[in-house]
């Protein structure tokens, strides 16, 4: 097997990323340093027979999806991420960098101040800005809690977790059609688009129908391999001062069972915020 420039790199970043980094379990014997491949696979949303074939030079011709998929699930820094574009002959300009948009310091004081309720911050193409500790057990089971629409459509447990996954997905696909009604040139948003259209049919599909609607308020169900079921009711708040931010706050019937779950949840080890 021959070894080209961007499998040594990519082997070279996935080693320097421990499972905890990542955010997955780090129970077991390991092998190798860093992640696995299949790990690395899963974290990007690919095969692990094609993230194999292109670390081993097997595979030259990765979309820029794909390569920015594979630049996230490495966190790798701009510089290194476009280092990676280079090396793959892609169009760095295809798919750029995305910008994090900074979440208020009294706001995520607000999100603190909450510790039995899970508090979000996202932004209009439903990336998650900022969590509480609750927020971040009540998402624990996810590879990457970081945007809504990737958890929904390319992360396996996104079919177990939303108890009802097709309103789930059309609730997510609406959004974003909002999301690029308010911006229809948001760079970052047709390259979400783009991305889930390429690698996830359902999306593809719903995206067809045109449906428009934002945030609503009726009770979902949630299902949590540590606390179970749990129903809750939400609210979304938009941020003054910060346009396309959105503050969502989960509740739960008191004295119910999901209020029992949700009691459960900041008990669970390892609660941190993010």
């Amino acid at each position: 097997m021959v070894e080209t420039r961007l499998g040594a790199f990519l082997a070279a970043r996935r080693a320097r990323l421990t499972p905890g980094d990542a955010g997955l379990p780090t129970t077991g014997v390991r092998r190798v340093a860093g992640l696995r491949r299949e790990e690395v696979a899963v974290l990007a949303g690919v095969s692990a027979d094609y993230y194999t074939r292109l670390e081993q030079g097997r595979e030259r011709n990765p979309s820029p999806s794909v390569l920015d998929a594979i630049a996230r699930a490495l966190q790798l820094e701009p510089d290194a991420r476009e280092h990676l574009f280079r090396l793959a002959d892609a169009p760095i300009g295809d798919v750029p960098a995305p910008q994090r948009p900074q979440v208020a310091r009294g706001l995520r004081e607000l999100l603190d101040a909450w510790p039995d309720t899970p508090a979000v911050v996202i932004n209009r193409r439903l990336d998650v800005l900022a969590r509480n500790a609750i927020a971040e057990a009540f998402y624990a089971d996810f590879a990457r809690a970081d945007n809504y629409a990737r958890m929904t459509f390319l992360d396996p447990y996104g079919r177990t977790f939303f108890a009802d996954w097709p309103r789930a997905a059309q609730s997510c696909v609406a959004n974003l059609r909002l999301a690029l009604g308010h911006d229809p040139h948001d760079r970052s948003a047709l390259d979400l688009v783009a991305e889930l259209s390429e690698r996830a049919p359902e999306f593809r599909e719903l995206w067809e129908r045109n449906d428009v609607r934002g945030k609503t308020h009726e009770a979902k169900t949630f299902r949590h391999s540590a606390v179970g079921e749990l129903t809750l009711s939400h609210h979304a708040f938009d941020v003054r001062g910060s346009a396309d931010q959105q503050l969502i706050v989960y509740q739960a019937e008191p004295s119910s069972r999901s209020a029992e779950a949700l009691r459960l949840l900041t008990m669970l080890p390892r609660v941190t915020v993010r």
